[in-house]
């Protein structure tokens, strides 16, 4: 069966990649990942505040980081971070000589500026893509969402000028037009758009009176979400498009493709279950599309998005109104 795909100008040989996790960190599961037979490994985020950290001084960063009790508790200090920037790149070049499969480094920032230097660090690493994770809460009553979104835009701009490399986004869902800002993403100079970031919600401990650090993985119910944004954008973009967040099976990554997706990274399933099970993935998509009489996973990418949709008001408002008042019938 030909589960071949194209992402990001990537030759791939089925759309399955281990996404951004701690598992990159530990060339063991990397390995792991390549014997199940990996498409591709995104490696986790090079932050910009850690990077900021290595470009300051010693003694600037103990003047903002302690500038009051308060910051400093919340300032991300660099033993919070696994591998500092170095190490980081090191790493890279590790995982690229462990695999035959491409490799996707990543930056995590939300500002233009200096930091986004690194890109060309981590292209001379061997890196065969950028993702570039736009993660940042806009909780600024004084900033515009134009504002909030042409910060994205130059940022955007100014990593695709660090590197000849392919660069995707990943965005959260939390845009008032998604669609326009894929559109201006796509004229800024990246090749693809990952959707979504998985925002970590902060939980509040009652005894202890503090905010408290809670992360959960995810499950299939998120991938709803992402399925409707990927038939949305399907077609309407040229960017080849990625998946994150909710596939933990072979039909899973199946909805997603036929949504539009042309990449689908796995992090949780891998996280509890091993690497290995992005083989039985591959294994399930086989499986359906030979029982369905598929030559091709190509054949049915893009399938189910709104622009090959008959129904397309299934992804729009009117699946709301049909959902909320099928419901209401069945409570009569």
């Amino acid at each position: 069966m030909d589960l071949t795909t194209t992402y990001l100008g990537l030759n791939l040989k089925h759309p399955l990649m281990l996404g951004a996790s701690p598992l990159c960190d530990d060339l063991d599961k990397v390995k792991q990942a390549e014997d199940a037979g990996v498409a591709a490994i995104v490696m986790h985020s090079l932050f910009e505040e850690q990077i900021k950290r290595e470009q300051a001084t010693a003694a600037a960063v103990a003047t903002h980081g302690e500038s009051s009790p308060e910051a400093s508790s919340y300032l991300p200090t660099p033993s919070d971070f696994v591998l500092g920037p170095d190490a980081y790149l090191e790493q890279i070049r590790k995982v690229k000589a462990a695999v035959s499969c491409p490799v996707i480094g990543s930056l995590n920032g939300v500002t233009p500026g200096g930091w986004v230097e690194y890109t060309k660090q981590i292209e001379q690493a061997g890196a065969d893509a950028i993702e570039l994770n736009v993660y940042s809460v806009a909780h600024d009553p004084q900033r515009t969402a134009a504002e909030v979104e042409g910060r994205t835009i130059a940022m955007v701009k100014e990593v695709v000028g660090a590197t000849a490399l392919p660069v995707a986004v990943k965005l959260s869902p939390f845009y008032s037009s998604l669609t326009n800002l894929a559109v201006a993403i796509e004229k800024a100079g990246a090749k693809g758009l990952v959707v979504f970031n998985r925002f970590y919600q902060p939980d509040i401990d009652v005894e202890k009176l503090e905010v408290s650090q809670r992360l959960t993985l995810s499950t299939s119910n998120e991938l709803l979400l992402r399925l409707r944004w990927l038939a949305l954008l399907s077609g309407r973009v040229k960017l080849s498009l990625g998946v994150t967040g909710g596939v933990h099976s072979g039909i899973d990554a199946l909805k997603t493709v036929m949504a539009g997706a042309h990449g689908v990274q796995v992090v949780s399933a891998a996280i509890t279950n091993g690497p290995v099970v992005l083989a039985k993935m591959q294994k399930e998509l086989e499986t359906w599309l030979a029982e369905h009489d598929y030559e091709s996973l190509k054949q049915g990418q893009g399938s189910m998005s709104l622009a090959k949709s008959p129904n397309a008001e299934l992804y729009e408002r009117g699946n709301y109104v049909k959902i909320l008042l099928g419901y209401a019938k069945s409570m009569l």
